[in-house]
């Protein structure tokens, strides 16, 4: 099959992708060979794809098709993540947007719309990651709530339950009001946050509730939480407010009596060294106001507004609350002063809201026990991380982790298996025939409708940390007659893990705990932590800045092998990626230099039975021990995970070694045909790079794959075997490179003395260089002759230890050449002794910056070189 003059990577990719599907290429069933398997990190149901999924999903799509090619039988699952606050949100903007509030609709009626939601929009990723190249094994598409993942998701919250590790009950928690939910503090981002100080003074009271004369003064960040307070709080070693000792002093505004009280979590040296508690908002006070047993006072409510119980500004938002209040504070005198100051403030990973510390009666899961389990996996090496920088975030994660809120005041979600009965009593199976049946045997006269379900849903990470089981059994925990399936048995557990280090404690740690509980085996063998995609500014990607590139687009513009070939040119493990659209270009470019190198080779004239010439022979010799180091280093790169690395060995040797080197030195004269056996050579190297590069580049390997020869219905490159390196000659190869900078040379003195390309050159190479590499530099520098010696006008340069000198009669006017070397001499002693003088300036060295001095001395040593280079240049004129 002949290509087409120019690559058109839309027509050959929509081609092969579809081409792949009919023959089910990525599809795989437990057999005989060794599985190599890897689960997509579920995307959100909600998501398009963006610069990181590229990059996500290109190295994963790398490492299975190489493990394609190894003989592995290999097994890309992928699916999406129901994403409960983000999909919820969508679908309530959508209702509103029909005039259509949540408030109004019954939970079944809002299930409805965001199924509907989820089937309209859900697979938009999916299919988005096919134009990429992804070469997952679509048939095994699953999604967290497909009817059997939600069945052993409920299954293992009632397992932990009836284990103990399960509990309900208040606690402070990280609300946030805007998805009006829980969330864990893995999902709170802690940013740097302009703020103010806030000093206000607190009048000592009388005893009946009036003020006296004399006040506290208390720095605070949040005034509009004061009237939620229950007490104030000092140091006990702190001797200045012994006296405060059975006093109570009055909330601002409300004039409400609270107790003075001491305990050493206070830091006497901290803002006025008094600290206002306020149990209901705060962490800290919540523990504080426990061990003192102080009233809680709520005073914002779900969405952050200001309840009856603050007695002021009801149903203000808290930020416009903060700004009226401290104006009243102002005004009746209790405003001291106000600093501005940069607090860590936690905000919602979903929606960015800052969080509002709540009471709140929440189902937790007990990580201790599970954390220890996951802890070991790693640091026996049972698991590795990489890099290996991880292990110690990871650690820390472990040795301090803390119960799991897992409940969420959502609706799209798995609904937590709690009944109450009419007292409260609570029993948890799970389903409600099964639930009936416990409640009976508590209450025999019970009914159906006597028992009410637990309102809230799990976190979506309780369904995604049972992925790697659940993909292929989803296994039901307490169920003994549950036995693994063929494929879980044979897949797992998995191989490679490809995920961003922002997840290492949501979902990575998490997994190892599952995996260790109901598997008693590692989920994974190996974590490979991508970096964060950035503009080349160093800027994280958003659609505020408008640095973050449409992948579609840019597929569209340039081609998926492309894109893939620019994002992972610039990506190793664990650093972040500056991403530049100049590097896409590289890799379009690169597709033009692999397509345009067969169209050459294919299009020479072959004579089968003609004679190879020995620089053809050598060139055969020299690539074929080239590309078996070459192998060899690669495949290193590649079990340590530098994938990156690897690329560039394949590009460095297609691009700088094949067509750059061998290619010119095998292809023949003009109008000429090449001999057969160096043509079968050719075309071998070529057939094995083009294995090489296509994990990284499938559409456009796979296309000239088969224009390289006619192959059977069903044949495709994917499942060819990776090139296996033979023995090769280092010592060749050495002497080889110094051939190749012989030829450099030449062709530079070639160029500087502006010798016609097709004028012959001699050459004289005194010292140790092997007679037989001297046809590979005639052929390349063309030069047709080697004499012993050099008798007139030369120029030389050295490789090594070997000197090499470029006759110059016939080419050159001798005295021209002189005159013009001897100007530039005298002008080059000049100027050094112009520098020279300068330096020798004792007010200038004693007055000039450090780095003007350095530069001055730079150019004394640049011009010192180029004297000696030029004396020596008239020496050999």
């Amino acid at each position: 099959m002949e290509l087409n003059a120019k690559y058109n990577p839309s027509e050959v990719e929509d081609k092969w992708y579809a081409w792949w599907l009919e023959h089910r290429c990525f599809h795989s069933e437990p057999d005989t060979r060794e599985p190599y398997t890897i689960v997509i990190p579920p995307p959100n149901v909600t998501g398009i794809l963006h610069m990181g999924h590229v990059l996500n999903n290109t190295l994963n799509d790398v490492l299975i098709r190489k493990a394609r090619m190894d003989g592995k039988n290999a097994c890309w699952v992928p699916g999406t993540d129901h994403a409960s606050i983000a999909t919820e949100n969508k679908v309530v903007a959508r209702l509103a947007s029909q005039g259509i509030r949540k408030e109004d609709l019954t939970r079944e009626e809002f299930l409805k719309y965001a199924w509907e939601w989820k089937e309209e929009h859900g697979g938009i990723i999916l299919q988005q990651l096919r134009k990429l190249g992804a070469s997952c094994d679509w048939d095994r598409t699953k999604f967290t709530m497909d009817p059997e993942l939600s069945a052993a998701v409920i299954a293992t919250f009632v397992y932990f339950y009836k284990k103990g590790l399960i509990y309900h009950g208040y606690r402070m928690v990280n609300w946030d009001p805007v998805a009006h939910t829980a969330i864990s503090d893995d999902e709170v981002i802690h940013k740097d946050t302009n703020s103010h100080f806030y000093h206000l003074r607190y009048f000592i009271s009388d005893g009946n509730g009036n003020p006296t004369k004399d006040f506290l003064t208390i720095a605070t960040t949040r005034p509009e939480t004061i009237m939620a307070d229950s007490a104030i709080c000092v140091n006990p070693a702190d001797e200045r407010y012994h006296y405060l000792r059975g006093k109570k002093v009055l909330i601002p505004l409300i004039n409400r009596e609270i107790p003075v009280i001491e305990d050493d979590y206070v830091e006497m040296d901290f803002g006025t060294g008094c600290l206002k508690v306020t149990p209901a908002h705060d962490a800290h006070d919540y523990e504080i106001g426990q061990r003192h047993n102080l009233p809680i006072i709520e005073i914002l409510d779900d969405d952050g507004r200001l309840t009856p119980e603050a007695q002021i500004l009801v149903g203000e938002d808290r930020f416009v609350a903060r700004k009226k209040i401290c104006k009243m504070l102002e005004e009746a005198g209790n405003l001291v002063k106000v600093e501005e100051y940069v607090s860590p403030i936690g905000y919602s990973e979903r929606t960015d809201a800052i969080i509002e510390p709540k009471l709140s009666k929440q189902w937790f899961l007990k990580l201790e026990e599970l954390a220890k389990a996951a802890l070991d996996a790693v640091e026996s090496g049972k698991i590795k991380l990489i890099p290996d920088k991880y292990r110690n975030v990871y650690r820390h994660w472990m040795e301090n982790a803390h119960d799991w809120c897992i409940s969420r005041q959502l609706w799209w979600g798995q609904r937590i298996p709690a009944w109450y009965l009419p007292d409260g009593t609570v029993v948890v199976e799970e389903t409600a025939e099964e639930a009936l049946k416990a409640a009976r045997a508590i209450n025999p006269a019970i009914r159906p409708e006597d028992l009410s379900q637990d309102e809230d849903v799990l976190d979506t990470w309780f369904s995604s940390w049972l992925w790697p089981i659940s993909v292929f059994d989803p296994q039901k925990p307490g169920h003994p007659e549950h036995k693994p399936n063929r494929d879980l048995s044979y897949y797992y557990p998995t191989s490679d893990l490809v995920t961003g280090p922002d997840i290492i404690f949501f979902w990575v740690a998490r997994m190892i705990m599952a995996g260790g509980e109901f598997m008693q085996d590692i989920p994974f063998r190996n974590v490979y932590f991508t970096g964060i995609v950035r503009d080349k500014l160093g800027r994280k990607m958003s659609k505020t800045l408008g640095n973050s590139p449409d992948p579609l687009v840019l597929i569209e513009k340039y081609g998926a092998d492309a894109v893939r070939l620019g994002m992972l040119l610039c990506s190793s493990a664990g650093n972040d990626i500056l991403y530049d659209e100049s590097q896409v270009e590289q890799g379009r470019n690169f597709c033009g230099k692999i397509w345009n190198s067969w169209r050459l080779v294919s299009g020479w004239r072959v004579d089968p039975e003609g004679t190879q010439t020995e620089a053809s022979r050598l060139a055969v010799k020299w690539f074929d021990n080239l590309l078996s180091r070459t192998i060899v280093a690669v495949e290193d790169h590649y079990s340590k995970f530098r994938i990156n690395d690897a690329l560039m060995a394949i590009y460095k040797l297609f691009w700088d070694e094949y067509c750059s080197w061998y290619l010119e030195l095998i292809k023949p004269a003009f109008g000429e045909a090449i001999d057969g056996y160096t043509y079968e050579a050719t075309v071998g190297f070529f057939d094995k790079l083009l294995k090489l590069i296509h994990p990284v580049m499938p559409f456009i390997t796979e296309e000239i794959w088969h224009a390289m020869a006619d192959r059977l219905d069903g044949e495709t490159i994917m499942f060819e075997r990776t090139p296996v390196a033979g023995p090769y000659d280092a010592a060749f190869l050495d002497s080889f490179d110094a051939a190749r900078q012989i030829i450099a040379g030449v062709r530079g003195v070639r160029a500087q003395k502006q010798i016609p390309p097709k004028e012959a050159l001699k050459l004289c190479i005194e010292g140790a260089f092997p007679e037989e590499l001297k046809p590979v530099v005639a052929k390349a520098a063309l030069v047709s002759e080697f004499v012993p010696s050099v008798d007139g006008a030369s120029v030389s340069f050295i490789v090594g230890t070997v000197k090499c000198s470029v006759p110059l009669e016939g080419f050159v006017d001798t005295e021209a050449e002189k005159a013009k070397v001897l100007a530039d001499l005298e002008h080059q002693r000049k100027f050094l002794a112009g520098v020279r003088a300068k330096l020798g300036n004792e007010n200038f060295m004693a007055h000039a910056p450090e780095a003007v001095v350095a530069n001055e001395r730079k150019k004394e040593a640049d011009a010192l070189a180029r004297i000696e280079a030029l004396e020596a240049t008239l020496k050999s004129l």
